[in-house]
């Protein structure tokens, strides 16, 4: 992937429900800028602390925890400014007074954010933006070792994972600080594996994803297979969901709900779990959920592939012919991909 200066280009996307181009508000562009271009030369020892997890975790809570911080850094002021729609909220506004309260919201999303009716549809897993990908150099989705190592994403020493999901496809979410940060599942089906891959919180901005080498296997991460090949599944074969996380992300906490937010449980081998239902939270900040598919078992949704190489759009993601990478702004539970059944 080419490197762009940082504070020079514009980071744009495309509105999936407008069809409008947009340009994204990046939270501390030039602060990411020093910490990824200059001190990441000049001061690796910087980068190497402020990624760390304490750091991270301090970060986090002096940003959102901090009883001033509202006062002083002007909660509302904020709200109002990223378009975040208390209304949708299942706690009253009022009660959002935090910065930590906002950003761990939870919302009415039975309603807000509705399900395809069809059963083997994948759904997003966030409120975030989109960007699809494949490992297979005959794809034209084919981004290979942009964003992140196959291997080293779905770890080295799971030789069974990495073969069933080698020449497959991929989609990237990445969510930023307004956005609602539960996670849901994209499929439904039965937990074969779920284990956790240690790593460093490294910043999910756009301008240090292309500064850092494959940056999202850097990261730590918890890493769900899913079997939607089981009896009520979705029928997208394995589906692997991989939830990273980033600067200011101190946790992610799994909390799957089966009805609404009740009785909140983590999500363990042998589950089945039903399409769309809250799986995990990420703590404050921005990150990133990727979702791995076997080779040939979903179709992305048209529109998506059509905006990824929107040629009017300025963009930090581009391909080795210089092309844009563009993402897409989808809701949590929206259709992006439909099952390929296995005959």
């Amino acid at each position: 992937m080419n490197w762009i200066p940082m504070g020079t280009a514009l980071h744009q996307y495309i509105d999936r429900e407008t069809s409008q181009l947009r340009t994204e508000k990046i939270f501390a562009d030039r602060i990411i800028r020093f910490l990824y271009c200059q001190a990441r030369e000049d001061a690796p020892f910087l980068l190497r602390a402020l990624t760390s997890r304490w750091m991270s975790c301090l970060l986090g809570f002096l940003n959102f925890d901090l009883p001033l911080v509202p006062r002083i850094a002007g909660l509302k002021s904020f709200v109002k400014r990223m378009g975040i729609d208390l209304s949708e909220c299942l706690d009253p506004p009022e009660s959002l007074d935090t910065f930590r309260k906002v950003f761990e919201r939870k919302i009415r999303y039975w309603d807000a954010r509705p399900t395809p009716e069809g059963e083997d549809f994948v759904v997003s897993p966030s409120d975030s933006k989109v960007l699809l990908g494949s490992f297979r150099e005959s794809s034209a989705l084919f981004i290979k070792d942009k964003f992140f190592r196959f291997e080293e994403l779905l770890g080295e020493d799971k030789p069974a994972w990495l073969q069933a999901f080698r020449g497959g496809d991929f989609a990237i979410f990445r969510l930023t600080p307004e956005k609602y940060h539960y996670n849901h599942t994209p499929v439904a089906g039965k937990v074969t594996d779920v284990y956790e891959i240690a790593g460093i919180y490294h910043s999910c901005n756009p301008g240090a994803v292309v500064c850092v080498p494959h940056p999202l296997s850097k990261n730590r991460r918890m890493v769900t297979v899913l079997q939607t090949d089981a009896e009520g599944g979705t029928g997208a074969g394995l589906v692997a969901m991989i939830e990273v996380v980033a600067l200011m992300i101190g946790d992610i906490l799994q909390a799957y709900c089966e009805e609404r937010y009740d009785h909140p449980r983590p999500v363990s081998r042998g589950m089945f779990v039903r399409r769309g239902r809250p799986k995990s939270l990420f703590r404050p900040g921005s990150s990133t959920v990727i979702l791995i598919f076997q080779q040939g078992r979903v179709d992305f949704s048209p529109d998506l592939i059509l905006n990824r190489h929107f040629s009017s759009a300025h963009n930090r993601f581009l391909t080795d012919l210089n092309m844009p990478l563009v993402e897409t702004e989808v809701k949590v539970r929206s259709p992006i991909a439909r099952a390929v059944i296995k005959k």
